[in-house]
């Protein structure tokens, strides 16, 4: 499938969202969303990694997306979201253990999403089961403007994970050299 100009899938994430009628130590509630809710009318820029408190998501991805949040937002993007195929829990904890407040979480557990964007492989032979290929995309109300995805995609049970292609600085680098080669406006 062609990435550029594709309208994201719809699928269902089951998030988990604060809610001030909740009462206890845990004030949330289950929130079943479209992965649609997550697009429609904005400028996003999208990332997704293998794994919650995995080593290069949490030391390198998730930190340098929060850092270089405000340098997005200049550059017209409304929105940043982590996507991980872990359940909204783990991807709760995780945002809170790192600090992030300005990124948005999407916890796609069962790996629908994933799996309909052709990035979903087999991690068994380590233990994590199905997980996501590191990807990433820049879409507007929907539609895929810019595609990243790491060298290598392997479904077949590979240890390789490499970080670069979609790593924050690569997708700024993109973003920054279309503002500057747009023609202005007579």
């Amino acid at each position: 499938m062609e990435k550029v100009g594709s309208r994201l899938p719809t699928t269902t994430v089951y998030a988990r969202v604060r809610d001030r009628k909740v009462a206890g130590p845990n004030p949330y509630r289950w929130d079943l969303k479209h992965s649609g809710d997550y697009f429609a009318g904005k400028k996003v820029v999208f990332f997704s990694l293998p794994g919650a408190y995995t080593p290069t998501c949490s030391t390198f991805q998730l930190p340098t997306f929060e850092e270089k949040y405000e340098e997005f937002e200049k550059l017209g993007v409304d929105d940043i979201i982590c996507a991980s195929v872990n359940d909204a829990f783990v991807m709760f904890n995780w945002m809170k253990s790192q600090r992030v407040k300005k990124i948005t979480p999407f916890p796609d557990g069962n790996g629908d999403f994933t799996s309909a964007m052709g990035m979903l492989i087999d991690k068994r032979h380590l233990g994590f089961g199905e997980r996501s290929w590191r990807y990433a995309f820049v879409a507007e109300d929907g539609v895929i403007t810019h595609w990243f995805e790491e060298p290598g995609i392997n479904y077949d049970g590979s240890d390789a994970d490499p970080y670069g292609e979609t790593s924050p600085e690569n997708i700024l680098e993109a973003l920054y050299n279309e503002s500057n080669n747009k023609q202005p406006e007579a």
